[in-house]
């Protein structure tokens, strides 16, 4: 039964005859249509899906994935209240997703040098510290080395920061600091020991990363203790069920916070672009659709003979309509081809060369990052083929309204 439509298929799309004159011009104008749309449509999921894991990955850098910190902090990424370091490697063992556990804290201050200065804040980091994600970021320099044997002064700061004051690798630069009870400002000297830029303002303008031993001295705390716990997770998608069950394990006084929850807006705003994509893709193959219809009418009353002929012999209104849906299938796929190795050369040529730029103060990357995955790409293949096609069936019923009898009597 396939096999013989597959010949019928195959017959008439090799038919030189009458129906190339008239529904050719139109048959061109529909695959273009399926073209441009199959382009926009890819490039679009790869923007997207490019914006947000580059995002993601930009933020998680700076944050991990998940926050242990006293039950009582706020979100202002500063230390409130130190916790007592405890031996977190059972937490890798409770729960595969981790990476790492590792401890840290944050204190704020100024940078000055002469008369400039900039609020800042300092996250210091120990030797166990994961730079997998940060590494990308360095422009400059390399990690410093926080496993000397004392505090290391070595400081990273963000372009943005280095050039407001003039800095550059080895630059020294004061650290004028306040801990709460105590009015005598602690001054440290830092030398800058590598630049980075994220693109990310707020970190960019105000975070520069140091030991977190300096950071300890500062608060005067003992070495028992460290403002809180960051979390690496093997599976970002998993973030939101390990903070829940972390949630049930940990000191009752400690609360686990996931980056969502840390960053709201932007997370909110990054949802929002599986919505305009639902949008966009939804009305590109509505579009696609309509052209595809005009086609198929057209074809269907090139075809009226073809029809009264085969209805003559026997075959049911759903085998022609099967016929004519294949028909169209054939230059529903010649379209998705063509659209897809545009797409796919556009999409190569972006991560080649950056062409396509954006306001980093905007959207947090300077270059659109596009990011294509096969298995999306499949999808959305095949969703627009079996959408388009279901869309044709009722233009495709009208088959069932032409007549053998009438048909044949005109002929």
């Amino acid at each position: 039964m396939f096999s013989n439509l597959l010949f019928i298929v195959k017959r008439m799309l090799s038919d030189r005859g009458g129906e190339r004159k008239i529904s050719r011009p139109i048959l061109k104008i529909a695959i273009g249509s399926v073209v441009l749309s199959v382009i926009v449509m890819i490039i679009s999921v790869a923007a997207g899906k490019g914006m947000q894991e580059k995002i993601r990955e930009k933020i998680s850098a700076f944050s991990g994935h998940i926050l242990i910190v006293p039950y009582n902090s706020n979100q202002s990424g500063l230390t409130l209240e130190p916790v007592y370091i405890e031996n977190h490697t059972h937490l890798k063992n409770l729960f595969p997703e981790i990476q790492s556990v590792v401890p840290y804290a944050t204190i704020g201050g100024l940078l000055q040098t002469g008369e400039n200065f900039e609020g800042i804040i300092l996250k210091g980091v120990d030797s166990g510290y994961d730079w997998s994600l940060f590494r990308s970021y360095l422009k400059k320099e390399k990690i410093p080395d926080f496993s000397i044997s004392r505090p290391n002064d070595s400081i990273l700061i963000s372009r943005q920061l280095a050039g407001k004051l003039k800095l550059d690798l080895g630059s020294k630069v004061w650290g004028v600091f306040m801990r709460e009870g105590s009015d005598k400002p602690m001054v440290r000297r830092f030398k800058v020991g590598g630049i980075y830029e994220t693109e990310m303002d707020d970190y960019d303008r105000s975070y520069i990363i140091g030991d977190l031993r300096m950071v300890k001295q500062l608060y005067k705390w003992p070495d028992t203790v460290a403002g809180g716990y960051e979390i690496r997770l093997k599976d970002f998608d998993r973030m939101e069920e390990v903070t829940q069950k972390l949630n049930e394990h940990i000191d009752p006084t400690l609360v686990a916070l996931h980056i969502k929850e840390i960053h709201p807006f932007i997370f909110d705003w990054l949802d929002m672009f599986d919505f305009n994509l639902y949008i966009i893709i939804g009305i590109l193959i509505l579009v696609s659709a309509l052209n595809m219809a005009t086609v198929l009418l057209v074809l269907i009353a090139e075809r009226t003979r073809f029809i009264g002929l085969m209805k003559t012999l026997g075959a049911s209104n759903r085998y022609i309509i099967s016929v004519f849906l294949l028909k169209a299938a054939w230059f529903i796929s010649v379209g998705l081809f063509i659209g897809n190795l545009i797409a796919l050369g556009l999409i190569w040529f972006q991560q080649k060369t950056g062409f396509i730029t954006l306001d980093p103060e905007t959207y947090y990357v300077q270059t659109a990052p596009f990011i294509i995955h096969p298995l999306s790409l499949l999808y959305l293949n095949v969703g627009v083929l079996l959408m388009i096609l279901l869309l044709l069936v009722l233009p495709a019923l009208f088959i069932s309204q032409i007549s053998p009898s009438k048909v044949m009597k005109f002929e």
